[in-house]
């Protein structure tokens, strides 16, 4: 189930704890942050990516023309692939990109932590779950120690996604709730 938890990023005194979608969504747009559900596709959890982005085209085609973006693809991750050490520790530290971050999990799950306004908002998506971080936002992400997961990544330009990372200790003072 989605999950939104939120914290004094001052005294790390936790000030909210929600599985509402709607109090949800409506929490992060305080903030600028995008966040909706949509129904899940009849395919399997492991489909191949093409089979994922035709059965989210509608959706996907109505996000492209309301946002600009340009395009989707699919990334999965799985507890066996031989680099996911590698591939979690990358977004583990706090950092901005220079376009949003968009992603939609077709399957498993993960957490988007953003560093705003003095708090730290742990948003646990899961399948159905769309979000959007903005352009510049101090964000991690963690889909914890075995993750496993199958997301459509939405991009206009694929250099946005470079980590600028922000060399604060954010993400160990505020370790995800992957579970």
């Amino acid at each position: 189930m989605s999950r939104l938890t939120v914290w004094d990023a001052d005294t790390n005194e936790q000030v909210l704890v929600t599985e509402d979608a709607q109090r949800i969504a409506a929490e992060l747009k305080a903030i600028g942050v995008r966040f909706e559900r949509w129904p899940l596709a009849a395919i399997p959890a492991d489909a191949e990516a093409d089979e994922i982005l035709e059965a989210y085209r509608p959706h996907l085609d109505a996000f492209l023309a309301a946002t600009g973006a340009g395009t989707a693809d699919v990334i999965k991750l799985t507890p066996d692939h031989p680099q996911k050490d590698a591939l979690r520790a990358k977004f583990l530290s706090e950092h901005t990109h220079t376009e949003d971050e968009v992603r939609f999990f077709h399957s498993g799950s993960g957490n988007f932590v953003l560093h705003m306004n003095g708090k730290v908002y742990d948003a646990h998506c899961v399948a159905g779950d769309l979000i959007s971080v903005p352009a510049n936002s101090k964000h991690w992400f963690d889909a914890g120690d075995n993750p496993k997961f199958a997301v459509v990544r939405v991009f206009t330009d694929t250099t946005g996604w470079t980590p600028h990372y922000t060399g604060t200790d954010m993400s160990v003072r505020f370790p995800a709730k992957t579970a």
